[in-house]
């Protein structure tokens, strides 16, 4: 896996640098009238259509691209994941997050040894423990159903399952399925998001699920020890081995916790925490909520897209194209960041799970054999649900930066809305800024337009747009399980072949850590502080003013005597 060079030594890298300029010289006006142009750059699979015509690319640059995918053994280490190798070297694991989402007759190994049937496994404990909690087979310590869920989790053992789950909160399958019961989730150890978790929620009828691999991460325990504390304290200790469950592999400190280990759902070090959502991390919590059937379309669609990532060829690849166009963008054109824009509100989450998968696993300063990189890597993902991002920050990218646009639209929503008397439908009404916006960033407006327009000299500078900003759009059929599952490994793969082309590893996420372990430090202080009066201490100025001010201002609060969960 490792390079003797780092990617813009080769050839292909130097000809793209060149051919910047050509493509500066040419603007997606120009570029958009060229219909067989734009023809090639259509591609179809599995209901899923993308149109990348407006990107800042001909026919040339895309012959370029697919000649650095070739330099930089793309094919090959697409294989190398599929095969189970170990690309994550710097952790010494595989990356075979396809296998949580493989059918049963798949074969993918890791070591030599077959996981999916140890994948379905668990998948098929899952489907029988949410089934019994659902049917009412399985029953809380006093006798009452579980009828509402709380995972508790941080990072990928949240921001995933929390997209899923918004998005299919609307689906009107998963409505029906999920009639009565709610799905709620804590990640922040921030009080306030335990207090707003339990709001209206009855010990009685509630099942907790703690998420953590390892079951020590500091933010993820102490919240689980406070819902322990929410839910002892009303129904006495062994309550806890009827409304808790954990998804860990940590078997000791899941049971030294009180939870039964045969109520624990396992995973596996070959699934990083932010590509663990087709895991038990988010299995078990959504199937809880809308039942297994619905959770395994979402399966089958991240599946489809799987297949067609390892198997189609690269022209006509949904993610290779899409990772390959970032790469452009960033490292050729300069652009550092990206707009997830969802033409759908069950999408809102979307770009908050995407900004954790894109910039933990492609935020590296170094290649994947610690070479320090001349050449910027990773995006900085944001987004927001349109029209309301429109009336958000599209000031900026229509005249501010130039930001390249992801717009996602679909075609049926999924709960349509057609008023007598209004010349569209609401979800038409949506979709005419689907494909406006697209172009309006494209060719923007000229002075021409407007002085023919009667528009005030003045003002001609401020209603000028310059246009050639890119964009690609991606229109899904419908917002169902199945196609939530494939947008999804879209955006997986395609950071996955970004990582792939700059030479970095996508699987680790050693920036994390340090703020933690200082973290951990600064724990200790205010503990000896609190207690034993001790003076702040080891840490530069700043830090100790801050602290020391932190610990008189809050002096006057009662440690012993704070409620156990805050009121609402």
């Amino acid at each position: 896996m490792a390079s003797s060079s780092l990617i813009c030594e080769t050839g292909p890298w130097k000809d793209l640098r060149a051919h910047v300029e050509d493509i500066k010289k040419t603007h997606l006006r120009e570029l958009l009238s060229d219909t067989e142009r734009c023809k090639s750059m259509m591609v179809e699979f599995d209901g899923v259509f993308l149109d990348y015509s407006r990107q800042c690319v001909n026919l040339d640059t895309l012959n370029k691209l697919h000649n650095l995918a070739e330099a930089s053994h793309l094919k090959e280490k697409i294989n190398l994941m599929f095969n189970g190798e170990r690309i994550n070297s710097t952790e010494n694991r595989s990356v075979l997050h396809i296998a949580l989402r493989a059918p049963l007759d798949s074969i993918i190994n890791n070591d030599g040894k077959n996981v999916v049937p140890d994948v379905w496994q668990v998948l098929n404990k899952i489907r029988d423990f949410s089934e019994s909690v659902r049917s009412g087979a399985w029953i809380g310590a006093t006798g009452k159903v579980l009828k509402d869920v709380i995972a508790i989790g941080i990072g990928g053992s949240f921001l995933g399952p929390l997209f899923v789950h918004t998005a299919l909160q609307t689906d009107p399958e998963a409505i029906e399925f999920a009639q009565g019961r709610q799905l709620r989730f804590l990640a922040n150890v921030d009080p306030i998001d335990v207090a707003r978790n339990i709001a209206g929620l009855n010990p009685e009828t509630t099942l907790v699920v703690v998420v953590s691999k390892t079951f020590t991460t500091a933010e993820t325990m102490l919240n689980a020890r406070t819902l322990r504390e929410w839910i002892t304290a009303s129904l006495g200790p062994q309550a806890v081995a009827k409304h808790m469950v954990a998804v860990s592999t940590n078997l000791t400190l899941v049971e030294k916790f009180g939870i039964d280990p045969n109520n624990a759902f396992a995973f596996w070090d070959w699934v990083g925490g932010r590509y663990s959502v087709c895991s038990a991390v988010g299995v078990l919590p959504l199937s809880l909520q809308y039942g297994f059937s619905v959770v395994e379309k979402f399966l089958k669609g991240a599946s489809s897209i799987d297949q067609h990532f390892y198997s189609a060829p690269f022209a006509r690849n949904l993610p290779v194209l899409l990772g390959l166009l970032s790469v452009w963008n960033v490292s050729f054109l300069g652009f550092p960041a990206r707009a997830i824009l969802p033409y759908s509100q069950a999408l809102e989450k979307f770009a908050p799970h995407i900004q954790q998968v894109s910039m933990e696993s492609n935020g590296k300063g170094v290649s994947i054999d610690g070479v320090p990189l001349p050449y910027e890597t990773g995006e900085i993902d944001f987004g927001e649900p349109g029209t309301n991002g429109q009336h958000s920050f599209y000031q900026l990218i229509h005249q501010g930066r130039v930001i390249p646009c992801d717009f996602i639209g679909v075609v049926k929503s999924q709960q349509p809305v057609y008023l007598k008397g209004e010349m569209v439908s609401n979800h038409d009404e949506l979709m005419s800024n689907f494909f406006a916006q697209p172009d309006a960033l494209a060719y923007g407006k000229t002075a021409e337009q407007l002085l023919k327009e009667n528009v005030p000299r003045p003002l001609i500078p401020h209603k000028t747009f310059s246009g050639n900003r890119p964009s690609l759009s991606l229109l899904l059929p419908s917002l169902n399980a199945y196609n939530i599952g494939q947008l999804l490994a879209i955006y997986e793969h395609r950071i996955a072949v970004e990582g792939f082309v700059w030479g970095i590893n996508s699987f680790d996420q050693w920036g994390v850590e340090l703020g933690k372990s200082l973290a951990t430090q600064v724990r200790k202080q205010l503990h000896v502080s609190r207690k034993k009066g001790k003076p702040v201490e080891a840490f530069n100025f700043s830090t100790t003013t801050m602290l020391t001010r932190y610990l008189q201002e809050s002096a006057d609060v009662p440690m012993e005597d704070c409620t156990i969960l805050p009121k609402m």
